[in-house]
């Protein structure tokens, strides 16, 4: 795709919003370069028409390609910059660094190194100094094995109330350092009955009767969705990649499940910070036990902040 530069020798057009909210233009002559602006809704706000792709930004490391969703989402209207994007549907992407690759059928995702003990792999998305206050993204993953979203149980409390440990079975996005919570996707053992015929302690915490929404953490509040993978319905879980039916789609859910399908904007997360930060992103994917017990690779990410 073209990149498109907002880069003018003599003269510079403004769009501006008219009262009934179409672009106008206002020309204004410049004997110097205008300079590179620095984020997508600067150009957003700047030429309102501009179409969703690629654009030049200036950072201080010099220009930057960038790609801009000049749309609305979240419920917020466009100019919102892409800082990570995954499509592991393409035969030609690759695992980011340190994670490992599964493939079962046409479904590849990426997850943790093997590990005999709990554990994270880690992804950071850098915003090249772009301030934020608002997050915006999906992530598709998928159930392997026996995963159990936040129970407190089996990895300890240390690290369950730890953001920076193996809090959650599922996916972490935190920023900067210290880490600040962003979004957790957890993912439960079971979607349409109880582990082991009465135990719901491995569900979900909007799942019907868990009590992991009692023991939830607090730096994760209401931020966050989970789902399970699994169909069974005899209380069992077996030691493979779910691909049948893809996380934190809102689709799929079992007969527990209907609170957590029925989340607010599903399949996207969206957050709103107290201030603007320039804060790193980091998206990481945890487990409290080792990869042969559980894992949640991704198969697909897309994040933007504004």
């Amino acid at each position: 795709m073209i990149a498109l530069t907002f880069v003018f020798l003599f003269c510079q057009v403004n769009a501006q919003s008219d009262t009934f909210g179409h672009c106008k233009e206002e020309v204004s002559c410049n004997k110097q370069a205008t300079p590179l602006l620095t984020s997508c809704k600067d150009i957003k706000r700047r030429w309102c028409d501009s179409p969703t792709g690629y654009y030049q930004l200036g950072s201080k490391r010099g220009p930057v390609s960038v790609y801009c969703n000049m749309d609305e989402l979240c419920g917020s209207r466009g100019g919102w910059t892409r800082l990570g994007y995954l499509n592991m549907a393409d035969p030609n992407e690759s695992c980011p660094s340190g994670f490992r690759l599964y493939q079962h059928g046409e479904v590849r995702a990426c997850g943790r190194q093997n590990s005999s003990v709990g554990s994270c792999v880690a992804l950071k998305l850098s915003p090249d100094d772009i301030s934020y206050s608002q997050v915006c993204g999906r992530v598709v993953g998928y159930q392997y094995a026996s995963t159990d979203a936040v129970d407190s149980t089996i990895g300890g409390t240390g690290s369950h109330n730890d953001i920076n440990s193996y809090y959650v079975d599922g996916v972490s996005i935190t920023r900067g350092f210290p880490r600040q919570h962003v979004w957790t996707l957890m993912a439960g053992i079971n979607e349409a009955t109880y582990y082991n015929v009465n135990d719901v302690s491995y569900n979900c915490p909007c799942s019907k009767g868990s009590p992991q929404k009692s023991t939830l953490q607090s730096f994760i509040g209401n931020d966050y969705f989970c789902e399970s993978g699994n169909p069974a319905t005899d209380s069992t879980y077996q030691s493979v990649l779910y691909t049948s039916d893809p996380l934190w789609d809102g689709k799929g859910c079992g007969s527990l499940e209907s609170t957590c399908c029925a989340a607010s904007c599903l399949p996207w997360f969206h957050k709103k910070l107290g201030a603007a930060t320039t804060d790193y992103l980091e998206l990481r994917v945890c487990g409290d036990e080792g990869t042969s017990n559980e894992d949640t690779p991704i198969s697909f990410y897309e994040i933007y902040v504004k």
